[in-house]
């Protein structure tokens, strides 16, 4: 009989499409989308690096390469978190 390695399993994050409004992902089977609007540091990203999501813990998705960390709770719910950083390009 053999068993699983012990450690922590989250599931996975994907950016699914880029549009001109923004970026679809799918977390936990749910479909998220970030606005240019609201998450304007995505906007002239290169598109490799956008789609480099990586999910360290259930509710924290990371951008390595950009090197953005977000919440999802502040993607679900933007008009929460109304500061928002500048474009960097």
């Amino acid at each position: 009989m053999s068993s699983v390695p012990l450690g922590t399993s989250t599931s996975a994050a994907e950016v699914t499409n880029i549009s001109r409004h923004g970026v679809w992902m799918l977390v936990d089977e749910r479909e998220l989308f970030m606005s240019f609007e609201d998450f304007p540091w995505f906007r002239n990203a290169p598109v490799d690096s956008v789609l480099k999501l990586e999910r360290p813990q259930p509710h924290h998705l990371y951008w390595p390469e950009l090197d953005i960390d977000l919440t999802v709770d502040s993607i679900e719910n933007p008009e929460k978190y109304p500061l928002k950083s500048k474009d960097r390009a």
